[in-house]
């Protein structure tokens, strides 16, 4: 009879062991994508304001940023940025895109900030130049390797909404098709809502997004307790090769006394994504 017990006992020890094996597993599989639209990143911004955007962008794993300005001072305001998070642990690293072929007054660059610790960068970023006749600013591709499997993502910045987007994005449908090898994430702001139907054909392509019904810029001013304006920024992923974990905002405007002080850090607020791959 004891024999019988300590056997069962030692069969309840594997199998716990194997149990935690499996979640401290899949839980190290897990990467986090983290998109944010950051109001002007350049020599604007001040010192403290790059500490507090460091400090929120610390415990993710890829930052793709939109709104880098072209000029003097944007690139220089993202290697800040990667410098901040450098001392605040792991090692990162930054790529920033050439600037947009927009006119003067609406080119700006993308970046990619990535733990290098995690994530391996795989061959050289690019602006995409198919569409870039079509598209205002032409959306920033980059590759990522996580242990053995690979995945891209696509960082935008769409027109204005009075300028309709959707005339941008429906160039969005062929990028599956141009890169049928890519495991591709659309990020970024879109200043367009997911629910509107330029985005069924990459619906009916098995593409979905990680936010339904979630506003993400900020109001000039808070009314009624509603801080936030528009249903804009969002990320779209292949549902066969990408299984979401979590998904979410960060609403650091309430951190701040008023929205005019939290709108010196950004008029967006940041969307996040935890996945792993298929």
């Amino acid at each position: 009879m004891e024999i019988t017990i300590n056997t069962y006992r030692n069969k309840l020890k594997f199998l716990f062991s194997l149990l935690l094996l499996l979640i401290s597993t899949f839980c190290y599989s897990q990467t986090k994508l983290l998109s944010w639209n950051i109001q002007n990143l350049g020599e604007s911004k001040s010192d403290k304001t790059i500490n507090y955007i460091a400090n929120t962008l610390r415990d993710y794993d890829i930052i793709a940023i939109q709104e880098v300005v072209a000029g003097y001072g944007g690139a220089q305001a993202v290697a800040r940025l990667t410098d901040e998070l450098n001392r605040k642990g792991n090692k990162w690293d930054y790529v920033i895109s050439d600037p947009t072929r927009s006119n003067p007054y609406k080119t700006e660059r993308y970046a990619f900030i990535w733990n290098m610790n995690k994530l391996k960068k795989i061959g050289k970023a690019w602006l995409e130049k198919k569409y870039q006749l079509e598209i205002d600013r032409e959306p920033f591709f980059c590759t990522f390797q996580y242990k053995n499997k690979q995945f891209t993502v696509v960082n935008f910045h769409a027109i204005t909404k009075n300028k309709q987007p959707e005339t941008e994005i429906k160039y969005f449908k062929f990028l599956p098709e141009e890169y049928p090898n890519l495991n591709l994430i659309f990020a970024g702001d879109f200043n367009c809502p997911q629910s509107h139907t330029v985005f069924n054909p990459l619906k009916k392509m098995g593409y979905q997004s990680i936010l339904v019904n979630q506003k993400t810029s900020l109001r000039q001013a808070c009314k009624n307790g509603k801080c936030l304006a528009s249903e804009f920024d969002n990320m779209y992923y292949k549902t066969s090769k990408i299984n979401i974990i979590n998904s979410g905002i960060i609403p650091f405007h309430k951190n701040f006394n008023s929205l005019k002080e939290a709108r010196i850090i950004s008029d967006h607020i940041p969307i996040w994504f935890k996945f792993s791959l298929n």
